[in-house]
This record gives structure tokens, sequence and C-alpha cells, in this order.
């Protein structure tokens, strides 16, 4: 028999599997935070607080925005590369990483900007001078500027930065700063060597251990590090490792996917989430897949930052809002570090939610516990509190 999983233990075991159903209290243990996440996304946009602090801190609210940065270039303890996007990792998941150095190393290098000469001296620059942002190399950009278009010196570090011969040392006002690999990694990880074979199963087996269960689609797209042929394949070769599951959606339909072969004590050991109103990041690992999330708790949601103003639905940055296992609504938010606010624009409660006094109380707490990561003094409300 093919174990089935009712819809609302899928949303508990999920939210478990992300570090979402406990209270984001108790003592911080930055480390093992990523470990369990895998990785965390890095964003540039610092709309209340960039996305990967966002993301820290909704699963520990004694995490500060300093913390991450001293764990890449003090303790060496995580490093930078890119998985489905730009993200900071586990150290200790380096050696297991050298397949996404030559696979987007090779695809970089197929549109290299600079001839292996010029690309040559800005290593050799950088080994003789240090740590060097974008900032210290001044290559213009030829010809016709187009939008995303980036002079041949970044293209060329984002070059070396993909290969693995350049690594991120430092960030400064999250300003990237390259260094040498070698002066960066430390030895023992550099020197650990593994097949590719065993880092497919590696990557394979690690995505299903962080999502509980899942479809062949949803393993590849965890880590973006492997093609749907190459996930395929480990799923034939490595049987023992999943079972065959049935997946109630929130509309009451089935879908087949694998899970981890001791997911029935997964399920049996996943309490009911906290009862706090959490404001997540709209990069937060939880709801980055948008069909995993439409189909476990049909929650609609799209980030609209590069959706022109007249044509949202909703705003510029709004923000997911998590409340035991469902998701209640959403927000819009913006903060004024330098005036000390931090604004409420609107607020949207999904389709049958009831803003109650309770929910609102709730939502003025998390407000509150935010106000105090990015050091702001007031909350300034643009907009009915009711969510009317």
């Amino acid at each position: 028999m093919v174990l089935r999983i009712k819809n609302r233990d899928a949303r508990r075991l999920w939210l478990d599997r992300q570090g979402l159903s406990r209270a984001p209290i108790g003592s911080l243990d930055l480390l093992k935070i990523i470990k369990d996440l895998g990785f965390v996304q890095l964003d540039t946009i610092r709309n209340v607080t960039r996305a990967h602090h966002h993301i820290l801190w909704s699963r520990n609210q004694n995490y500060r925005e300093p913390m991450l940065n001293d764990l890449l270039a003090k303790e060496r303890s995580v490093f930078e590369h890119f998985t489905h996007d730009a993200s900071v990792l586990p150290m200790e998941f380096y050696p297991l990483w050298q397949r996404q150095f030559q696979r987007l190393g090779e695809r970089a290098a197929k549109h290299q900007a600079m001839d292996d000469k010029g690309v040559a001296a800005i290593k050799a620059r950088i080994a003789e001078e240090g740590p060097l942002s974008t900032h210290a190399f001044d290559t213009k950009i030829e010809g016709k500027k187009e939008m995303w278009a980036r002079p041949p010196h970044k293209r060329a570090l984002d070059q070396l930065w993909y290969a693995g011969e350049l690594a991120t040392a430092h960030r400064e006002n999250f300003i990237k700063y390259y260094d040498l690999t070698e002066r960066v990694v430390p030895a023992a990880h550099r020197a650990a060597e593994h097949s590719d074979e065993h880092q497919m199963d590696w990557l394979c087996k690690a995505a299903l251990d962080r999502l509980g269960f899942g479809t062949l689609g949803e393993i590849q797209r965890f880590w973006a590090a492997l093609d749907a042929r190459e996930v395929k394949t480990w799923a034939d070769g490595a049987a023992d490792y999943w079972v065959p599951v049935e997946l109630e959606t929130v509309d009451g339909d089935w879908v087949n996917m694998v899970a981890s072969p001791d997911i029935e004590m997964l399920l049996a050991e996943t309490s009911a989430p906290t009862s706090r109103l959490r404001i997540l990041s709209p990069f937060d690992p939880a709801v980055r897949d948008r069909t995993r999330l439409a189909r476990l708790f049909g929650f609609d949601y799209r980030i609209e930052i590069f959706v022109p103003a007249a044509k949202r639905r909703w705003g510029y940055y709004v923000y997911p809002l998590l409340e035991r296992d469902q998701f209640v609504g959403r927000i819009e938010l913006k903060a004024d570090r330098k005036a000390g606010l931090l604004k409420v624009i609107q607020i949207w409660p999904e389709h049958g939610v009831k803003w109650t006094s309770r929910r609102g109380d709730k939502l003025d707490a998390e407000l509150l516990r935010l106000k105090r990561l990015i050091g702001a003094e007031t909350i300034e409300w643009l907009c009915d509190r009711t969510g009317g």
C-alpha cells in the first residue's frame, strides 16, 4: 500500500522541515539553521531588511544583521555560490559543490567578456593586492548599453567566481570582495574529493531530506545543481532511499510523489506549528517554489518588484503572513532607516480569513519584533489596521 499523506499533515511537515514550526526563540545556532535549510538565498534589495537576514531572523529572532558576514568573513564556516540564485552554504558542503563550480564555470566561459590574458590579469591583481571588489576595476561597456549589461571586468570576476577560482572573502555594505579561493576556503575542504556520481547522490538525498516529500522536479529545483535527467537517473538507481507516496493537495486531489524512507516517523513526530503570526520574506525557502506553495496551501503568491506599478495586483514588496499552518494574508511594508520608521502600507487578508482583533494583535507583536531587528523606533500605519 502506498502511503497517503493528508494535506494538513503535509503542510505541518513542510513547515517543520523549514524550521517554521517552532516559535523563533531560544539560543541561536546560526550555522545549524543554514545547514538545516541547506542554503540561504542572498538578495541585494533592502526594503526592510535584506532577504537573507529576514530568512534567518524568521527562524530565530535573536539573529542580527552583522552575524552572517561574521560566519563568512571571520569564521569561514560558510561560503557563497550559486544555487537557483546567489546563496550562502555551509562550508562543509564545499567538497560536494565541485560539479556546480564546473557546470557554471564552463557556462560562464562560453560568454567570456575578456580574453584569457585579461582574465588572468584580474586574478593576478587579487593575488597581489588581496580581496578586491568590482570598484577596483574600470573597464567599460563597449557598444550599445542594454539593460542588465555589465562591464567586462564584472563578467570576468563572475566567471572566476562561478568556476571556484575566486571566492567571496567578505562583504561591506553588501558589496562583494573577491579573493583567491585558497585564501578563503580551508585546505581540508579544498583537498577533499568526491566522484561526480557521489556528488549527485548527495545532492538528491540532501534535497529530499529537507523537502520531506516531493516530486522529482522539486528535488531538481531545490539546489538547481542537477538537470532533470540526472535526477531521474538517481531515482532509478536509489530506490532504497525513497518510497512512493500520494499527497493530498489543498483542493483534495492526490499527487504522486516520493518521500524519505522514514516519512511515517517524520509525520508522527511533527506537531502543530506555533500560533505566532509570522511575516516571511518573499524569498523565504518555504514559499520559493510557487507551485509547491499553491499545491500545499492554496496560496497564490508572486513578487511584483519587476511588475510596472499600474499592473501590480498587490504592491512592490509584499510579504506573506503565516499563522500556524495557514497563509492568512499578505502585507506591504517599507522601512525608512534614517527616519527610524517601519511603514505599514497595506494589508490584504486571504479570501475567507476574518481579520479579528486577536489576529491584529499578533501582527502588532510581529511588527514590533521586526522593528527591533532593523533598529527602527516607530511603526507608521498608512492603511486601515483591520485590513479593510
